[in-house]
């Protein structure tokens, strides 16, 4: 079975409350296999919008990150997000070798 990574493009606005969503997030990610590849830091912008904040995290599998997304663990840390950042986030299979 394919890994997938999750991709997320975010622009806080709210420091204090996204730092809230951030500790929520991590325990919710780190429960469903989720491992952290990138998480702020440099980054170049090529195309598209420039969201300042991006994150890249593996799991297992495709369906262990929808899971994930949709747990009541993330969904509560979530709330602290909303309103607090715009983000796009999307989930994709990586490829085999």
């Amino acid at each position: 079975m394919p890994t997938a990574l999750w991709i997320a493009h975010v622009e806080v606005s709210n420091p204090d409350a996204y730092a809230e969503y951030a500790k929520g997030a991590t325990v919710a990610i780190a429960a469903h296999g989720g491992v952290f590849l990138a998480r702020g830091g440099n980054y170049v912008q090529l195309e598209g919008r420039d969201r300042p904040r991006n994150v890249v995290a593996r799991f297992p599998s495709l369906e262990a990150a929808v899971a994930c997304y949709n747990s009541p663990d993330y969904q509560a840390a979530l709330a602290h997000a909303k309103g607090a950042s715009v983000r796009d986030l999307m989930v994709v299979e990586e490829i085999g070798e």
